[in-house]
């Protein structure tokens, strides 16, 4: 997979370094000059550009790009990047960083943008699913699928301790992925019973998620 990421701060530089390991080619644009630092990440290619230009696009051939990640430290810029990526060169996947939380509604497929990724919401969800027992925790939002990653700890109160998850009526548009427990991932097999402080991880529509916490914590 050929992936081009613009901006090539910190944030930039991580995320090239993890695809590179895991076997991806990986192209990291930046405008600035004190930025281009090919010994920081080795195996990757560099391109001293502006990511909001047309032709600096051209240069970095997103046309033959399966991915393009907007991480640059300026909202606008992000936008505008994915906006052209999308559009101009039809990249399958974008994904674009929030950095202010007041901008996140603008990071929606209008402005090119596939999957938007918001340190902030990230680090709340976080938060509330390492403190919280009984709640639906939203972890990650799928937005072409028009769904979300959402986590429940089972409270010791829920009426379905102990029975195999067969037998459990999920709600419709909800899908029960994998079950945490004890350090352990379980497989959410028909007889796979559940137990008081499972972590359990959904694929759910957001008008199940409601349906979901009822189900599995009335009280």
């Amino acid at each position: 997979m050929r992936v081009a990421i613009a901006g090539a701060g910190a944030v930039g530089r991580s995320i090239a370094t993890e695809l590179i390991e895991n076997g991806h080619k990986v192209l990291l644009i930046d405008k600035e000059p004190r930025a281009i630092a090919p010994d920081r990440v080795p195996g990757a290619e560099w391109l001293l550009a502006d990511s909001c230009e047309l032709s600096s696009l051209e240069e970095a051939r997103l046309d033959i790009c399966d991915v393009v990640i907007a991480a640059t430290g300026d909202d606008k810029a992000n936008l505008v990047t994915s906006l052209l990526a999308k559009t101009e060169f039809s990249v399958p996947r974008t994904v674009g960083r929030v950095n202010h939380p007041d901008n996140e509604w603008l990071f929606t497929e209008a402005w090119g943008v596939d999957v938007n990724v918001s340190t902030p919401r990230i680090m709340s969800a976080l938060v509330e699913e390492a403190v919280s027992v009984g709640d639906v925790v939203r972890l990650f939002t799928f937005r072409q699928g028009d769904a979300n990653l959402v986590e429940m700890t089972l409270p010791s109160t829920s009426p379905f301790l102990g029975k195999p998850c067969g037998l459990i009526p999920w709600p419709d548009n909800c899908k029960l992925v994998t079950i945490l427990r004890d350090g352990m991932v379980y497989s959410p097999d028909r007889e796979q019973p559940l137990e008081a402080g499972d972590e359990l991880l959904f694929v759910a529509a957001p008008d199940a998620e409601p349906v979901l916490a009822r189900l599995l914590n009335p009280h």
